[in-house]
């Protein structure tokens, strides 16, 4: 818990002690407890004659073991078509409008804000979620929180990319029905789960705050009757244009004006991601992980912070995974001739002060000692490397892709992201046939991953270098639009790089260097988001046979 309050202010002191035990009282009534945090207790300032302060506020981080990290439901409506929509007002019909996003948009406070009535209600409403999350019957859920009511509804809309028919029958005034942001939740329903549903409400007593919205649309139509009025018919898109406004604006002021125009109008009646697995992902046999493991060495440098995430992605794969800094490398604590494997980490190595990858690269290139032992590497047939966001930046600026002995004027490198911005954003990539022995089998695959850069567009200072990468073949992952095409426009494209460009591999496929992050995404419950039909049907995450490929081709070679 964080206190942030104007406490020595006159009058201040006696409200942090009323709202200290209100929070008290409540906490144990549920029978929960917070931890103690940073308080900020001088949230108040002096500017001329005037003193202005911080209005008093309570943050409080919440966090719990859960038995199965894949058993949680997320706002974005699932089976549009197929489901509907119920809410249950854990505020008992109270709309009070004190402090809420409505008031502030008309320039006022309120007089009164909403508060938790009765504790039991609540903590009766959590135990039925978390039943019913347990027996699948929820498919998706959002509280009842800034906005209120019509807010929860539509952001659920847009993150499922749908359309609503709902009908709503209620007694308050339709303003502050759809705008108090007193407890509440929102819930979509499987259509065969509606019975399970009421029962679990009804057996915690939520019965009679529970009622049904109405049902979901596969089209982007959203209608919302009101007590048999029309409030409400319009195109999803239309409503998502005026909800996404503000950040629009915000965009301007922080990134690219042109970049900023170009996502509003490309994500505008964007139709959502979609892939496609063209083989069987596997989980990694008990066998492979037990005996006979080939050693990789994740390599990592000052400031590296992609090392945990790529250990664990070879380690399932089967690798005998060995932590090594430049440092051991450099004062001959290990040599690289003992590993099959290096992989380069993301990051911002020396914090990126000289160029992403730059303090690195020199590190390499200007000692003759380590610069002999990364040739040698390199050149031995049995070996494969892989350079992921810093480590691909890496393996640009040290010439080991597309191959090497290229001159160092026309060496293709990373430049600034066109945004002129850091992106971090969950992109679509396709996977293209190419010689990389870690891609093999997963050609034609389009599949969601990780990006996370600030200087990841690929730049060919020379036709001819570009030309000659493109006829063979190294070009094997790009960035694709929502209809899997190769693509350079914002967001999809997150750094502009020509023709989606978003890897490189060497001619014998051995080293493969490339801005997104597969290590970031080889666990199913790491995808930022999955079709359902994915989630049921997939053993494994997609993005863990890049790793099995890479054994596999060590215990072949």
């Amino acid at each position: 818990g964080n206190w942030m309050w104007p406490a020595k202010l006159p009058g201040e002191g006696s409200r942090i002690y009323d709202a200290a035990v209100a929070t008290r009282d409540l906490m144990i009534d549920l029978g929960i407890a917070i931890d103690g945090g940073k308080d900020s207790l001088s949230m108040a300032t002096k500017v001329d004659q005037e003193i202005v302060k911080s209005p008093g506020e309570l943050a409080i981080s919440a966090y719990v073991s859960v038995p199965n990290i894949e058993k949680v439901i997320t706002p974005d409506i699932k089976e549009a078509g197929s489901s509907s929509l119920w809410y249950i007002d854990l505020g008992e019909s109270k709309c009070r409008l004190g402090g809420s996003a409505l008031a502030q948009t008309l320039g006022q406070l309120g007089n009164e804000c909403p508060d938790v009535e009765k504790s039991h209600t609540l903590k009766n409403f959590f135990k039925a979620v978390q039943i019913m999350i347990d027996r699948d019957v929820l498919l998706a859920g959002h509280d009842r929180s800034d906005g209120g009511l019509v807010t929860t509804i539509l952001e659920m809309a847009f993150a499922g990319n749908c359309g609503l028919d709902l009908q709503i029958k209620n007694k308050k005034d339709p303003l502050a029905f759809f705008f108090n942001e007193e407890l509440g939740y929102v819930a979509e329903v499987k259509k065969e789960k509606e019975k399970e549903f009421k029962k679990v409400i009804k057996k915690f007593g939520l019965d009679k705050l529970t009622q049904c919205l109405g049902k979901t649309r596969e089209d982007g139509l959203i209608q919302i009757q009101y007590n048999k009025r029309n409030l409400l018919k319009t195109e999803n898109y239309q409503l998502r244009q005026i909800w996404e406004e503000t950040s629009y604006q915000l965009n301007r002021l922080q990134t690219n004006p042109e970049v900023a125009l170009a996502e509003k109008e490309n994500i505008q009646k964007r139709s959502g991601q979609r892939y496609q697995v063209s083989f069987v992902p596997k989980n990694t046999t008990r066998e492979k992980l037990a005996k006979n493991r080939p050693k990789v060495a994740i390599i990592r440098e000052e400031g590296s912070n992609g090392d945990r995430e790529m250990s664990s992605a070879f380690h399932t794969a089967g690798f005998e995974v060995w932590d090594v800094s430049m440092s051991d490398l450099l004062q001959g604590r290990i040599n690289l001739k003992n590993f099959r494997g290096l992989a380069f980490v993301g990051g911002f190595s020396y914090a990126d002060v000289f160029g992403s990858a730059k303090g690195w690269a020199s590190s390499i290139k200007y000692s003759p000692k380590l610069k002999q032992m990364f040739d040698d590497f390199y050149h031995r047939p049995d070996t494969f490397s892989l350079g992921v966001c810093n480590g691909c930046q890496l393996m640009a600026s040290i010439g080991w892709i597309p191959w090497k002995g290229i001159e160092i004027k026309k060496q293709p490198r990373l430049g600034r992201n066109k945004s002129g911005r850091f992106e971090s954003r969950w992109a679509s990539v396709k996977i293209n046939p190419s010689p990389s022995i870690m891609l093999r089998g997963m050609e034609n695959s389009t599949l969601g991953i990780w990006v996370a850069h600030g200087e990841g567009q690929f730049i060919f200072p020379d036709a001819k270098v570009l030309m000659e990468t493109k006829k063979q073949k190294l070009m094997p992952v790009m960035f694709v639009d929502d209809e899997g095409q190769a693509t350079e426009k914002y967001p999809f494209n997150p750094n502009g790089s020509e023709g989606g460009l978003a890897g490189l591999c060497s001619p014998d496929g051995r080293h493969l260097a490339m801005m997104p992050h597969p290590e970031r995404a080889f666990l199913k419950w790491q995808w930022s988001w999955m079709p359902e039909t994915m989630k049921k049907d997939l053993k494994a995450s997609p993005w863990l046979k890049m790793f099995q490929n890479a054994y596999a081709w060590c215990k072949n070679n």
